[in-house]
Formats: C-alpha cells, structure tokens, sequence
C-alpha cells in the first residue's frame, strides 16, 4: 500500500511538472507569438543574432524543442536557411539551461503571489495578452509546486534498502543512466522537466553527483531526438535542421561524457552542493557546445544535406482514400459523417496552405508556392467530390432536417473550396507583385499583418474542433473571434491611414496590397466561421447576426 502511495505522489508531481511547463510554454506562444517570429526575422540575416534570438526565444518558451519547431517552419518556406536555423537552435539550447538554473533556485516563497497575480490576470481581464500573462505566471508556480510536491513524495525513497544498490549501478554504470536519461527526457518531450527532476533528486540526497550527471548529459541527447521526432513528417529542410541539433547534442553529450568519467574534472568549482553543480555543469555544457559548435555550423549543414537527401515530390506515400462512402448513401447520418471526415480534410489542407503564407512576402519561393497551388488544386477535387456524393444522396427521400443538414454541408465545402482559392491564387499573387515591385512592408504594417495572420490560423484550428465536436461553447467563442477580426481589421485599416497621412513611403508602396491582404485574411476567417453557425442555431443562441445571450457566452 505504501508503495503504491509513493508511486501516486510521485506520478501526480510529475504530471504537474509536465503540465505546468506546457502551460508557460502555450501561455508565451499565445501573447508573444507573433514578436517572437519577428525577432527570429531581425536577426536571419546574421549567425552570430540568432543564438540569442533562440536563447531570448527558448527562456520565454521553456522549450528548446519548440524554438527549433519554429525555425524549422521558417526553414521549410526558405524564409531563413539550414545554417541559421542551427544558430537559433544552439542559442535555444543555452536558453533552456538557462530556464533550468532560474527554476532551481528556492523560489517556494513567491508561489501564493505568482498564484495570486496570475489568477487575477488570467480570470479578472478580458485582454487576450492579459490572460495568457496571468497564465504563464500559474505555470511558473505550478512548476515550484510541483518540485516541492517531488520533495515530499521521495521522502520514503531515501530510507529504502534499495537505493544504494540503484545509485552505485547508475554510478559506475554511465552508458545506462545515460541512456536513461535520454529515455526519459523523450517520454517527457521536455528536457527541462527532465533535469529539474533530476536536481532534484541530487537535492534530496537521492541521486549522486555521478549518476546525475549522465543523466543530464542523456537528456541533452534526448532533447535532440524530441524534435528529430516530432519533425518526422515535416518539410526536409526542417527535418535537416532537427537532424542537426541531434548530431550536435548527441556528439557533445558523448564528448562530455568521456570527459566525466576519465577527467578529473574541477566540479567542485560549479558550486558547493551535488544540486548545484549539476544545474551549473548543464549551463556550462550548453555554454560550450555554442562555442565549439558555432563555426562547424556549415559543415553540419553540409552532412545534414547528405544524410537527408531530398527525393523530390514524388517520393511521398500514396495519398489518403476518400471517405465518402457510397455504400452508405441510403443512412443519411452516416452519410453525413462520411461528408464530415472529408471536410476535415478540406479543411486540414487549407490550414497547411494558410500557416506559412506570410513567409512568401520575405522571400520568394516559386518551389514552395507551387506546392501550395498544387495543394489547392487537391482542394478543389475534394469540394468536387463532396459536390457530387451530396448530389447524389439528395436523390434519395430525406427527411426536411436531414435536406438541410445536406444543404449546409455542401455550403461548407463551397466556403473551403473559396478559402484555398484565396490562399493559393489572391495571397500568392499578392506575394508575387510585392517581389516583383520591389516593394516591403513598413514594420507597424508587417507586425498587423502577421497579427491578424495567426489570429485567423488560431481560429481554423477552432472552426475544425467546432465541425467534428459541434460544442456550443466553441462554436460560441468562435463567433466572437469573427467580432474580433472586424476590429482588428478595422484598426489595421485606420493605423494604415494614419500612416499614410504622415507620408511614409512604405505604407504608401504597399498600400493596396496591405489593405486587400487585410481583407483577404477576414474572409477565410468568415468561410471558417461558418461552421459555427448550425450549431448555434440549432440551440436557438444565433439571431440575424449576433450571439442571442452575449452575456452568458462568456
């Protein structure tokens, strides 16, 4: 029974540590996520700003993983190169060691009042940026709580006959803790959760300096194969990138594991605790991959080019079936859920068009574009067929409710089928005449434009829960985000005049691609949008235009 008490404690603390980190991480990416892309943008024009670019990125995300997602993105649509992007990725490494060495300090004594600002932020605002402030300052806290949770659940483990045995095999055995400390690091998808646990423990009394330390040097390599997996699927380029990062983790986390275990090396020096010197030794080690690794940067990306060679688009797998299915044309309901599945995929393949679009007014990408336009042409098949199988199906005798529900979900399509069109032929073409003129946004004018970008992607990502869940209190918070668009819109539209006015050759350069770019983003929000509307209305909460009960929508 004690056991499996101390088993529970300890899985419940660990979980809020994952959860916590997760928490800042979402929080940073929500308030902060278009001032993050512009500031990798700054600085791809030189290596040596992109470390603390990802360094900067990496301690306000928590995550190096996440920093080398982004750049990665970036990489795909050509907007910074292999090299730069491992730049980022190093400097994102350090910046995570440097998260691990904040956390680590005693801090017990500010979680009541990070508990009690961020919930102030996050429940007493209505600011979007205020919220996921308050959220991140909860995250922070949940993360100190969640250390001293790990304290008093390991309590038993140092009086148990076990452990000595455990940590002198760890000890004299660092090719296993090691490995250990990669496997863990990978089934957390955190380093820093991982290392924390581990100072912990060194904290405690639990786990030796030794075992420590090739533990951290595992979750170093482990951090590196989080991403390597996570990118699997993505674009080379960004499977180079990721690629990279692991050979440089992996190759450094060797390095410096020989040196532990055959160096007499001045740990001492790190700090007057086993702690300490563990926190310290992870920021040193990430201190020094960034100086030894810097100027290899190009031939890295070189053998990353080798090792991954791009087979072209040809080599991808065979594409999806359909799913409508016409065996079941005679169940309507199922029918309907046939129409559904394909949707999503409509929708699912407009999403991955949308996301890198604003890239293509940075650099110009015929290859990518191409991609994106024949990714359309896939849309324009999919509506075709949705088109015909509801054709088909309103043959048969269908109830007046199951007519309509057929009739909005060919509307659906319809909507879709326009929103790639906007993407691939309006966007694309917008992109092209900004290159071919010459021309560049101002930075008020690029920072709304990205703005309103990722504010229209947040809200595919809702419109696609709200087609498959059909949950009235999504499907209400996305007609507030249509709301929300008209006003950012509109302040797009009045920033940009004012602009104007006071003569900025910029503004006044790209002052009708601005504006239709502008327009263009609300409609693919309002074919989005869309999908909240039966929801609505079937729980009688839709009038001609607005939500019936805005108060009790919030």
């Amino acid at each position: 029974m004690e056991l499996s008490l101390f088993l529970l404690q300890l899985t419940a603390a660990v979980m809020l540590l994952l959860y916590s980190t997760r928490m800042v991480r979402t929080g940073i990416e929500r308030a902060m996520g278009v001032n993050l892309r512009n500031m990798f943008l700054r600085s791809r024009k030189g290596v040596l700003l992109n470390v603390p670019a990802g360094a900067l990125a990496a301690v306000l995300l928590q995550s190096s993983t996440a920093v080398a997602l982004l750049v990665s993105g970036f990489a795909a649509t050509g907007v910074m190169g292999v090299t730069g992007s491992l730049a980022v990725v190093l400097g994102a490494d350090l910046g995570t060691a440097a998260v691990v060495k904040f956390l680590s300090l005693n801090l017990s004594a500010i979680i009541p009042v990070l508990l009690a600002a961020g919930g102030i932020l996050f429940l007493k605002f209505d600011s979007r940026t205020t919220k996921q402030v308050g959220r991140v300052l909860i995250g922070v806290a949940f993360i100190l709580l969640s250390l001293k949770m790990i304290g008093e659940a390991t309590m038993p483990m140092r009086e148990s006959p076990l452990l000595p045995a455990i940590v002198t095999y760890l000890s004299e055995d660092p090719v296993t803790a090691f490995a250990g400390g990669a496997l863990i690091t990978f089934l957390f998808h955190s380093s820093v959760a991982a290392i924390l646990l581990f100072a912990t423990f060194c904290a405690l009394g639990i786990l030796p300096l030794a075992a420590g330390l090739s533990l951290v040097l595992g979750a170093n390599a482990g951090g590196g194969l989080v991403a390597v997996w996570l990118t699997r699927n993505s674009h080379i380029k960004a499977r180079r990138i990721t690629l990279g990062n692991l050979l440089i983790r992996s190759a450094g986390a060797l390095m410096a594991l020989l040196a532990v275990r055959f160096l007499d090396l001045p740990l001492d020096w790190l700090g007057h605790n086993a702690a300490t010197q563990l926190v310290n030794f992870h920021l040193v080690f990430n201190a020094v991959l960034v100086a030894v690794f810097l100027p290899l940067i190009v031939p890295i990306a070189t053998l990353t080019k080798r090792l991954l060679v791009d087979q072209g688009a040809d080599a991808g797998g065979p594409k999806p079936l359909s799913a409508l299915n016409r065996d079941v044309l005679d169940q309507p309901t199922l029918a309907f859920a046939s129409v559904t599945r394909e949707l999503l995929r409509m929708a699912e393949q407009i999403e991955v068009m949308f996301r890198p679009v604003m890239d293509f007014f940075l650099v110009s990408n015929p290859t990518e574009a191409g991609r994106i336009r024949a990714m359309d042409e896939e849309v324009n098949s999919l509506h075709t067929g949705i088109k015909l199988y509801i054709a088909e199906l309103g043959r048969r005798d269908l109830a007046p409710e199951q007519a309509r529900r057929a009739t909005q979900l060919a509307n659906f399509a319809i909507g879709l089928e326009r929103a790639g069109d906007l993407v691939a032929k309006d966007i694309l073409k917008l992109a092209d005449t900004l290159h071919r003129e010459k021309l560049g946004f101002s930075e008020d004018g690029w920072e709304e434009l990205t703005r309103l970008h990722d504010r229209v992607a947040a809200n595919i990502q809702l419109a696609m829960n709200v087609l498959v869940s059909e949950d009235l209190e999504s499907a209400r918070q996305l007609i507030r985000e249509k709301e929300s668009i008209r006003k950012m819109e509109q302040e797009s539209n009045d920033r940009h005049l004012e602009r104007l006015s006071r003569g900025a050759k910029e503004s006044i350069a790209t002052s009708d691609i601005h504006l239709e770019l502008v327009q263009t983003f609300k409609e693919i929000n309002s074919r989005f949008v869309s999908f909240a509307y039966p929801v609505l209305t079937r729980h009688g909460e839709l009038l001609e235009s607005r939500l019936a009960h805005e108060g009790t929508a919030a």
